[in-house]
């Protein structure tokens, strides 16, 4: 595909070090490129052309050029032009202006919205900077607002990544390439524009986003690009926890989680993000990498057939490693399973708000999985009932599947419970009196508990050990 699409492009000899802009672009006109304006959103594209009928410059921009290019459908279409957002705004009576630390316009369109940014101009590095109310950069120079307008040039300089740095226009339908973003597009790299390190500094969670587009892309980090992150991966303890919830939602739900997840172990950037959940993995690299993997190669599976995830099923996942110990601590104490189950879970919970703001209506599904799996052994009586009308038990018993298939060994409870939600009521009335004729049970009915290595891939039940959707 990336043959057909590039064939006529030339090849830049090299490229030096640290990717730096061109101050006039490469164009590359249609014979050079299979990009056609009918293939954007005809909404971006009637935004782009009305901003130029009104003497502005405006382009597609950045993911929705890159995509094409690489044979994708884009899901957002960006706009850059040289109207500022209160221009934009009195253009589009459907127009809002939106941010404080990157001002924008977003145009809307019923569902679909238009995200239209101005040209972007490098920040002041001079002591005229503390006095600049558009600029900001704290100590360790990461930008705190960015609001300079500038030039096209200047936008493209100041953009991530070299293939971010693709402007469409759909007058002549020509893609103009400031950074050697095509080249690097064909080379499948994702690489910095300017100094990799100073680039971090600016904005951490570049960090990030290197990660997310090449696990997205299934392109490689390049070397100089990736050089710094294991370094300055502690920076992302300075980044707001909400703007991290965001950025770790992009992270794990675009369909490569799983990939994802390697690439945050590669470079040091998983501790920042889940610290306990690390150190679960740096103790029992086995269970805790088998569990974090299958819940995530189940969000990717789930992804591609278009079911629903949700993000409390896949944090649960990602924190439940650090869980138990820390139970196990507190039922040492003589505190009994179920609230020594829950009182680690809030602290846990607590102590992860702190580098990640999960919001409440995610952390209370998470603490009810988690509870579940304490009562999931209690089958005696009327309990398997009264947990089978349990809104939560679907949730928790696929996380229970996945407990078992990342090694986990529970006396074949996830089996019990597959068996139990197919039966009939005699059926269940007899699994019930068979329970509680096992000697090697305790009284309330919970196996012992050990653990195997390795996991197993089965599927079990209506919707087999996939992450509940509801």
């Amino acid at each position: 595909m990336l043959k057909k699409l590039f064939k006529s492009l030339r090849s830049p000899l090299s490229l030096k070090r640290q990717a730096r802009p061109r101050s006039t672009p490469e164009v590359l006109g249609p014979r050079q490129h299979s990009l056609q304006r009918g293939q954007f959103s005809r909404n971006a594209v009637s935004v782009v052309d009305r901003l130029q009928k009104a003497g502005y410059q405006a382009y597609l921009v950045g993911g929705c050029v890159r995509d094409l290019l690489i044979g994708v459908q884009p899901k957002d279409f960006d706009v850059a032009t040289s109207a500022t957002p209160e221009q934009v705004r009195a253009e589009f009576r459907n127009a809002r202006v939106i941010g404080r630390r990157f001002k924008l316009a977003h145009v809307h369109f019923g569902r679909e919205i238009i995200e239209v940014a101005t040209f972007r101009s490098n920040h002041p590095q001079g002591d005229d900077e503390e006095d600049s109310h558009q600029s900001a950069r704290n100590e360790s120079g990461r930008i705190l607002r960015d609001n300079v307008y500038g030039s096209q040039e200047s936008d493209a300089q100041r953009r991530d990544f070299t293939i971010n740095a693709l402007y469409f226009d759909i007058t002549g339908e020509r893609v103009l390439d400031y950074a050697h973003g095509v080249h690097d597009i064909r080379n499948r790299l994702i690489r910095l524009i300017g100094d990799p390190e100073q680039r971090y500094l600016e904005d951490p969670v570049r960090m990030l986003r290197a990660v997310r587009f090449a696990a997205k892309l299934d392109f490689e980090i390049e070397k100089h690009s990736a050089a710094p992150i294991r370094r300055l991966a502690p920076m992302l303890r300075d980044i707001p926890s909400a703007r991290l919830f965001d950025e770790v939602l992009k992270l794990f739900l675009a369909g490569r989680a799983e990939r994802t997840f390697e690439l945050l172990v590669e470079y040091d950037l998983f501790a920042p993000l889940f610290p306990a959940s690390a150190r679960a993995l740096e103790r029992d690299p086995d269970y805790t990498g088998d569990l974090i993997r299958q819940a995530l190669a189940n969000t990717d599976e789930r992804i591609a057939q278009g079911k629903p995830v949700t993000p409390a099923f896949l944090f649960a996942a990602l924190l439940w490693p650090a869980l138990p110990a820390r139970a196990a601590q507190l039922q040492e104490r003589g505190m009994p399973p179920i609230p020594a189950m829950q009182e680690a879970a809030h602290d846990l919970i607590v102590e992860q708000c702190k580098r990640i703001a999960i919001p409440k209506r995610f952390t209370i599904p998470i603490r009810e999985i988690w509870d579940m799996q304490e009562r999931l052994p209690r089958r005696q009586g009327k309990r398997a009932d009264m947990l089978l009308e349990n809104p939560r038990f679907r949730a928790g018993y696929d996380f229970l599947l996945l407990r078992e298939d990342a090694g986990e060994q529970t006396g074949g409870l996830g089996d019990w419970w597959t068996e139990y939600q197919d039966a009939s009521d005699s059926e269940r009335r007899a699994m019930i009196r068979e329970l509680n004729s096992r000697p090697e049970e305790s009284a309330d009915g919970a196996p012992a508990r050990k653990r195997r290595r390795g996991g197993r891939n089965r599927k079990r039940g209506p919707r087999g050990n996939a992450p509940a959707g509801e």
